[in-house]
Order: structure tokens, then sequence, then C-alpha cells
């Protein structure tokens, strides 16, 4: 549901103008404002173009329908950028320190690159994941956060009672009794369509890109779900069941056999493309304890319960902040009844101003928060008496 996190980037150029000549920087135009921060019109284009191209190599998608498929996603677009913000701004407002994570994430990628120093990882991220480390650590602050706040906001109001499990684990015995192994998600990127060299190397440039993702953080069932080629596995983000001892292939059991849960393989070569390989959880040999599965029947239990509970969750976020959106622009996660319009469109800011104006209006998030822009809207008073519609 979550798009992903992005970082800001102001693009500029220098224009005359008038007969006085002076330089003015473009950065960008702002298509909505969400309690402190806005989102660019750049990012839109950025996720809008990048569905865009997922959709063109799919080839499960007929050529007909491609454009049909992609203006359907793009209603999307907007929706998920301001969830994102809502997401970290409330993580950041309820005190939640992620630093701890993001410092194991970016052990793991040292590890998993053979880094060896801080240094050395600063200049990784510039050269092979094509952004300042800043940046890329401010990516992976901003995923911890979003699922911080998700599993405290949400997974703490979906409950599973302790019977329901018990019963479960009474009726479904036969799913519990294992022998040594291992449950895999997987991730594939084919290049069974390739022809020519340069479409195989635009496939290879595509599956590393999808791996360093992975690595960096962002959720592996998602990013199956989005950019797999696996027909049998994607709609279930990548999870491929449970896999005993013996029954993999030799050089994959070596791979994955001896990991703990959570482990990601390196980028695998196979003959229809390149294959990711994430171990989701470790089995021992005979029938599991209930306390053994418990975590695993309330997941199972319980993630029919998500979509909508986040959804509501959202909705409430939006409730509670101020958003304006641009007209041209629509949210369809608003909450109903809650008034997003542009400030005074007689007034609009224009688009073309200077970067230090913007840096300056960055400071003032923590105000801007707490005093309503739109002189006379009433938050509280968009809110319907009504319970909110988690399907919005």
């Amino acid at each position: 549901m979550l798009a992903r996190n992005r970082v800001l980037a102001l693009l500029g150029v220098a224009v005359c103008c008038g007969a006085a000549s002076a330089a003015t920087i473009v950065v960008e135009e702002i298509i909505a404002k969400v309690n402190g921060d806005v989102i660019l019109r750049s990012e839109y284009e950025r996720m809008v173009n990048e569905q865009r191209s997922e959709i063109d190599r799919d080839g499960r998608i007929p050529a007909e329908q491609k454009e049909q498929v992609a203006q359907e996603r793009e209603k999307n677009s907007l929706r998920d950028l301001i969830d994102e913000r809502l997401l970290v701004q409330k993580g950041k407002e309820m005190g939640v320190n992620v630093e701890p994570q993001v410092l194991r994430q970016r052990d793991a990628i040292m590890k998993q690159y053979e880094i060896k120093t801080v240094e050395e990882f600063e200049r990784w991220a510039s050269e092979k994941a094509g952004t300042p480390v800043e940046d890329l650590m401010d990516q992976m602050r901003d995923n911890f956060l979003s699922q911080t706040v998700i599993g405290q906001e949400v997974g703490s109001r979906i409950s599973v009672k302790p019977e329901e499990i018990e019963k479960y684990y009474k009726e479904h015995e036969d799913e519990f009794i294992r022998e040594e192994g291992v449950r895999l998600s997987e991730l594939l990127i084919s290049n069974e369509s390739a022809a020519t060299a340069e479409q195989k190397a635009e496939v290879e440039k595509k599956a590393r890109e999808v791996h360093d993702r992975v690595q960096k953080g962002e959720p592996f069932a998602e990013m199956a779900r989005r950019f797999s080629d696996s027909a049998g596995s994607k709609e279930n983000g990548g999870d491929i069941g449970i896999w005993r001892r013996g029954s993999l292939r030799a050089d994959l059991e070596e791979r994955v056999f001896d990991k703990n849960p959570g482990y990601i393989t390196d980028l695998i070569e196979v003959p229809n493309g390149y294959l990711i390989l994430k171990v989701t959880d470790k089995y021992r040999e005979g029938l599991a304890g209930l306390p053994e599965v418990e975590d695993e029947i309330r997941n199972k239990l319980s993630a029919p319960l998500y979509s909508p509970a986040i959804r509501k969750f959202l909705t409430e976020l939006r409730y509670d902040a101020y958003i304006e959106i641009r007209p041209g622009f629509v949210d369809i996660g608003a909450a109903p009844g809650k008034d997003t319009s542009w400030t005074d469109p007689a007034k609009l800011a224009p688009v073309t101003t200077t970067r230090d104006e913007v840096l300056r209006k960055g400071k003032k998030k923590k105000l801007l928060w707490m005093i309503p822009l739109g002189g006379n809207k009433d938050d509280k008073g968009d809110r319907p008496a009504s319970d909110i519609d988690p399907t919005n």
C-alpha cells in the first residue's frame, strides 16, 4: 500500500527576468502541503514514471491494456505520497527512536557488500546507490518510522483471541508437522523477453536496483508484489512456502539453510533471469508446539484485517492534519468532509522562487504544524459525526 519513501530533490536553472536580468533559481512546483511538509511535482511525476516503467516491463499485461492500468495506478500516486508524509510525521511526533534499526541496517549492507569502514560506505552510497549517504540514511529512517507507527498504532488495534489461535492450531495440526526446513520468499526478475544484449543489460540493472532496495530495508513482500515476475508467488508477497533439506537445488540450499530469519541472499543468476531469496522462518523436525507457531497463526488470522485498519488509521491522520492540495491533483484517500482546498487560489505563491526561500520555510515546519495556514479552516469541524469508513 505504501509506496516508497523518497528524498526531495530541488532542481534549479538560472533564468533571465526582464530588463534587470535578475537571476532566479527555479525550484519546484508544490502540489500539496501536509502539515509543515510539502510534496513536489517532481516526486509525483517520478512515482508515476516508475509505475509506467514497471507496467511496460510486465509481460503479463496485454499491450492494449497497459495504458488503462497505468492510469488506474496513477490515481494512487498522490495518496501514497501523502500517506508517507503522515506516517513519518506521526513517528516523529511520537518520539519514535529508530536509530538502532538504521545502524543495524547500515551494518547489514556493509556486511553484504563487504564494506569495511563507514568512509567506504559513504563512497558506496554515492557511487553504487546513486545518493548521498545522508539521504540514504534518511530513507532508512523514514522506512523504519513508518513501519513502527503502523505496528504500534494499527497492529495494536488488531486483536486475535488466544482461544481463536488454539482452535486454529487444533484444527490444522497437519500444517505444523515439520521436518528441518526453511520458509522462503522469492523475487524473480525475468530476462526471458530480453532478446538483445542491451535488453539483457537493462534487466540486470533493474535486478540490481531491486536487490539494493530490499537490502536497504524496503519491505520484501511489497517489493515482490511490485517487481517480481514469478506469477506463482508475486501476489503472496514472494512467499514460496517451506523447503525441507534436500528439496532445494544444492547451490540454493547451501545459501539459505544455515541462515537466520530475515537473511536476504546475494543476487542469484538463474537460467530465466535473476533471483533473490529471503529466509522468513526456520523449522525444527516434528510437530511444532503451539508456543512455537502462535505468532504464525496470529499473523495468518490477522492478515485480512490489516489493510482496512491501515486505511482507517491513515484517514484519522488526515482528519487531524492540515492538508492543502493544488487544483488539478486528487488524493483518493482523502478523509470524507475534510477541506483540503488550496489557500485562496487568487493568492497562490509563484512557482518560481529561490532555493534559500524554500529552505527557510522548511525550518518552520514545527510552527506550521501548530498554526492553521488556511485562515478560517476548523479541522475539528471537518470530521463528520459518523464513524470513519475504512474503505475510503
